[in-house]
Parts: C-alpha cells; structure tokens; sequence
C-alpha cells in the first residue's frame, strides 16, 4: 500500500498484496501472448502452437509411421511390398503359430501371416475412416452452415432431421446399412460402399457444433459489411464464414476420426462390416475370438494399432483444440509472477522499455480485474484501479492496514 512522505510524494515500499500480484501476473501474462502473435498471420501462430505440444507432434509421427508400415510392408494393390506373405497365402503353421523370426506377429489356426493380416486392417480401417470423416465432414458443414445462416424454416426442418437421426442408435442403423451393402458387393468395393454408408450417418453432432459456429459468426460486423457491398449469400458462406470456423471443423473432425476407428471396429467385430478373404482389425478379432484362451497373441497385435490410432488421433485433436482456441493455453501464475518480478528488478517494463519508478504498482484494466477472484463480493474493479493507482490523492484518507 502506498505512504505519503513528508514532501508530499508517494512511496510504495511495502510488499504488493497477494491480489495485487494476481493482477499483475495476469496482466504479465496477456501482454505477452499478444507480443507472440504481432506480425503473424493466423496459420502461422496456429502451425506454433501446434508444434509447442509434444504430445500432438509425437502422435502426428506416430500415424505417420504406422501408415507407411502398412502400405510399404505388403504393398498397395499391384505394386508390392517387402514383406514376404500376403494376408490370403496359407504357410504350414510353426511352433503352433506363435510369434517367430519367420512370422513376426505369429500365425492363425490355418497358417496365414498375422502381421501381414494386420497391414491389411490397418489399410482398410484408415480407408474406412476417411471415407467417413470426408463424407461428414461435408454434409456436417453443409447442414450446420445453412441452418445456422439462414435459420428460419431452413433451420427447423434441418435440425428436425438432425435431430431424428441423432436419436436412432448409430451402432444398430449403421450394421443394418452395411449388411446390405455387404450383400451387393465384394473385396475393395464392399469397404468403399462400407465406409460410404456409415459416412452418411456420422455427419448430425458436427451438424450442430457448425450451426452453433455459425450463428455467432452471422452476426460480426465483417458479415455485415459483405453483405452491404453485395456479396451473395454462398460468397458470405463460404469466403467469410466458414474460414473464420474451419478452427472448430478442423478439430471436431479430427476427433471424429478416433471415433469412426471405434465403429469400424465394432460393426466389423460383429459381422456387418469388412468380411473375409479381405481384412479390417476389428474383423481379424472377430474372426479369432475362439482361440483368446489359447492363442491370445492374435487379439495383443490387432488391439495394440486400434488403441495407438485411436490414441494418437485423439492427442492430434487435443493439440488443434489448443492452437485454434488461445483460451485454451494453461496459465501457470507462478511462471508470470516470476517474469514480472523479474523484469521489474532488472528495470524493464513487460513491452521491453524502461520500467517506471512504481514498476511494483500497476493499473491492472478493469477486464482484467474480473478474471481474478476478488475476496470480498462488494469491491469493484474501480476499487481495485484505485488500491493499485499510487497517484491517488485518497491514500494519505485511509486508514493504515496492519
């Protein structure tokens, strides 16, 4: 708290209440977020988040390194691998198909290679699964923009049908659809109609994460001003909104793919997905669930790449969460106490000039001050501005504290 001398100027010589440094550090650590991003063009402080996170960036080189195991291992169509077998040849089973230098994931009960089986899972269930994250991607931003923009009867009768088909369960609809499907078609078609089916129904919760997007984004003023120059309504849309919301598609998609893993696998699991002689990882469980008790390395393999990919996607959308919402960057108030502290000590201010003589004291502006929990209810941030003001002709008034 701040004293007046004999002279009449004020001296801050007492230590800042713990509020005070709350403030401060709050401000410390908004000022500096801001002076990351001066000069810098929104891919470019999204692409520095992004790689701030060890996690997100780890997980990106671990699908990487899981796809170009599958594709180079058996090769993709005519063009061949390096590995030796196949996922349909039959080899005479050695040492009751356990895994071995020959056979590296171990055998099945008729002698086919299980690592080259789970390459050829792990190709069908990524195509799978960008099949359905494409598919809904674009009927969820389709749908959700036009809802949220034109609202209305445009809005009612889309969200209605949303609505209907959030509520039929999506395992049941979607395993009725695939056994259809499966029946018409073979080999690489039955997974392209397969992921197709499944893609036309996975589109209703991104539907209404956009139209929620959407209907704050119609009402910026940037909207307005398109909209007075002439802009038609698909240019609004698509050149004004939707850049400005392709943060929340961009990672409700990328969580969608995690998701879309999970229903692969159980459809394929149980029966109404990729069937035999062609192969997804959810089926080579399925198609092995006798032998668990026995044989228990034809599930550890096929499960071990369902819970990496799963977990991976699931770290690469935590990490767009993180570099698209600013927000979502954890404070650590210790850290910005002690880069206050320790550019008051040194003479520099937070901006990098010269520190002011009350460099202790700041004025903290009023939307800072109602993010920190204030101890008592009645005090404003005004109150706040004036306890933290040392120009103020209204200490030498108060009573002295302690």
């Amino acid at each position: 708290m701040s004293t007046k001398n004999t002279n009449g100027s004020v001296s801050a010589d007492k230590e800042p209440t713990t509020e005070t440094t709350a403030l401060r550090s709050i401000e410390t650590n908004v000022d500096i977020r801001a002076q990351e991003s001066v000069g810098k063009t929104q891919g470019q402080i999204v692409r520095k988040r992004f790689f701030q996170n060890t996690g997100a960036v780890a997980s990106v080189f671990v699908i990487i390194a899981i796809l170009l195991l599958a594709l180079t291992s058996i090769g993709v169509g005519p063009i061949p691998g390096w590995w030796g077998y196949n996922h349909t040849e039959m080899q005479p089973v050695l040492n009751g198909g356990a895994p071995n230098a020959t056979h590296w994931f171990g055998q099945d009960a008729t002698g086919r290679d299980l690592f080259a089986m789970t390459m050829r899972g792990t190709q069908n269930t990524v195509l799978v699964v960008l099949l359905i994250t494409s598919i809904a991607a674009m009927l969820g931003v389709l749908f959700g923009g036009l809802a949220g923009y034109y609202r209305g009867w445009v809005e009612a009768v889309i969200m209605r049908f949303t609505d209907m088909v959030i509520i039929i369960p999506l395992i049941l609809l979607t395993a009725v659809l695939g056994k259809l499907a499966g029946s018409y078609f073979t080999g690489i078609w039955n997974t392209l109609m397969f992921g197709i089916v499944v893609g036309l129904l996975f589109w209703s919760s991104l539907a209404r994460l956009v139209r929620a997007e959407f209907l704050t984004l119609r009402e910026r003023e940037f909207v307005d001003a398109a909209r007075l120059a002439g802009a038609s309504d698909m240019r609004i849309i698509f050149k004004h909104i939707l850049p400005n919301a392709i943060g929340v598609v961009t990672v409700n998609v990328s969580l969608m793919m995690s998701s879309a893993i999970l229903t692969e696998t159980a459809l394929s699991y149980l029966g109404f997905g990729i069937k035999a002689p062609d192969w997804s990882l959810g089926s080579i469980i399925s198609a092995n669930q006798a032998a668990f008790a026995t044989r228990p390395w034809l599930f550890w393999f096929p499960g071990l790449f369902i819970l990496t990919l799963s977990l991976a996607i699931n770290f690469v959308g935590d990490g767009l969460r993180d570099a698209f919402d600013p927000r979502q960057k954890k404070f650590n108030p210790k850290k910005a106490t002690e880069r206050t502290a320790h550019s008051a000590e040194n003479g520099v201010g937070i901006d990098g000039g010269a520190a002011p003589a009350t460099a202790g004291l700041v004025r903290v502006d009023t939307s800072i001050a109602a993010e920190v929990d204030r101890p008592e209810s009645s005090r404003t941030s005004d109150s706040i501005n004036q306890d933290l003001d040392p120009q103020n002709p209204n200490d030498d008034k108060r009573p002295p504290q302690g």
